[in-house]
């Protein structure tokens, strides 16, 4: 396992846990936090077998807070920190926007404004039903990133990211799963994040993977194909993972795809 302080990265076969575990702040993220974030993202894509992440917290009914108010408080009036704060988060909502590999966050409580926000940046959000979702810049006098907005308008599109940024209010569960900011509810969505990283863990790798880089590539406003994505479509029919499905298919067997 490797960790800091507050956060966790643990491995168990093709699923790696980003596990947030700072519970008497609620896993309010200092600035240590957003800095380990894209250490511990990458260890995780580049560990040999693992096919999906998991964000999730260290206790049941708790997922995060959001960013630490009172680290903001006692040291935003130097623009130095500042700058520096801002390039942490930053760096961290890239490294799991631009993961290769899929990521599910696992939400179970309160998950809002820089929570919500690692959350926006993860492929896929399963909520527990009395979670809570927000982002609450406009209770603070502060502005939301222009990265992080498109995040969010990429989920439930601009008029509903409006709503949510003007008013600062936090949503049930329900609302979340009607207006698209979540995928799914589940009583213990950490047993059902695990239960999709398993099945993802069974697909092809090489699909997966080519298809989260056209998806990100579509959500960058990229409005056709070019030679890049022609040539990623052309590719796998000369992959091993086309042989290996189109085999299987034939000989009515559940594919084995190399991890």
């Amino acid at each position: 396992m490797q960790s800091t302080d507050f956060i966790h990265l643990g491995i168990e076969g093709p699923v790696a846990r980003l596990v947030l575990n700072r519970p008497e702040k609620r896993n309010a993220i200092d600035q240590t936090m957003w800095e380990a974030i894209p250490r511990l993202v990458d260890l995780a894509m580049t560990a040999p077998g693992v096919r999906a992440l998991i964000l999730a917290s260290s206790q049941p009914g708790m997922f995060c807070a959001g960013a630490d108010i009172d680290e903001f408080s006692a040291r935003s009036a130097s623009a130095a920190w500042r700058a520096q704060n801002q390039a942490a988060i930053r760096g961290a909502q890239l490294a799991i926007a631009r993961a290769p590999k899929p990521l599910i966050a696992a939400i179970d409580g309160d998950c809002i404004g820089g929570g919500c926000g690692l959350a926006l940046a993860c492929d896929i959000r399963i909520a527990s039903p009395g979670s809570r979702l927000g982002i609450t810049a406009a209770r603070l006098g502060l502005v939301y990133s222009l990265h992080d907005s498109k995040l969010l308008v990429d989920l439930v599109g601009p008029g509903q990211a409006k709503r949510m940024l003007y008013t600062g209010m936090l949503l049930g569960a329900d609302e979340a799963l009607r207006i698209g900011l979540v995928e799914e509810l589940s009583e213990n969505p950490l047993t059902a994040a695990e239960t999709l990283a398993a099945q993802i863990a069974e697909a092809s790798p090489l699909s997966q993977n080519g298809s989260k880089a056209i998806i990100r590539r579509i959500l960058d406003g990229a409005p056709d194909d070019d030679a890049a994505s022609a040539a990623l479509f052309d590719s796998a029919f000369t992959g091993p993972d086309f042989a290996e499905g189109v085999g299987a298919f034939l000989a009515r067997r559940k594919p084995v795809f190399q991890r």
